[in-house]
């Protein structure tokens, strides 16, 4: 499944908010993203009809489980990229705001080589 990137970045925030918070609502997203309401109604229905998130009555959102395991993806080549721009000098929120960007548009391959590489002793 192909998402674009402003989808993947909903689902890690929804994944992020999720442990944060006893439950995710579309205002707790507006506000960690600094994005509009009638922005993230729309990017919560795309993700809903793709079967990404779910949305109870009480507006409460859940990943399903593709949604989770999409999230998890792009939440840990966020963490892995961070850690190795700022093991090689990069300062903290540089390296946070670049792996964000990186996040989006590296490939399976390379990605799982440079976990390789820095697992290396």
């Amino acid at each position: 499944m192909q998402i674009q990137e402003s989808g993947e970045m909903y689902l890690e925030t929804i994944l992020i908010l999720s442990a944060k918070l006893p439950f995710v609502r579309s205002v707790d997203i507006c506000e960690y993203m600094g994005y509009s309401k009638p922005s993230v109604s729309r990017a919560v229905g795309l993700l809903k009809s793709g079967g990404l998130i779910a949305v109870d009555g009480n507006g409460h959102i859940t990943l399903t489980q593709d949604g989770r395991k999409y999230a998890e993806k792009i939440y840990e080549r966020h963490t892995i990229l961070t850690e190795l721009l700022t093991t090689i000098g990069v300062g903290r929120e540089t390296a946070a705001t670049d792996a964000c960007k990186i996040e989006h548009v590296i490939s399976d391959e390379t990605f799982a080589a440079l976990k390789k590489y820095l697992k290396k002793p």
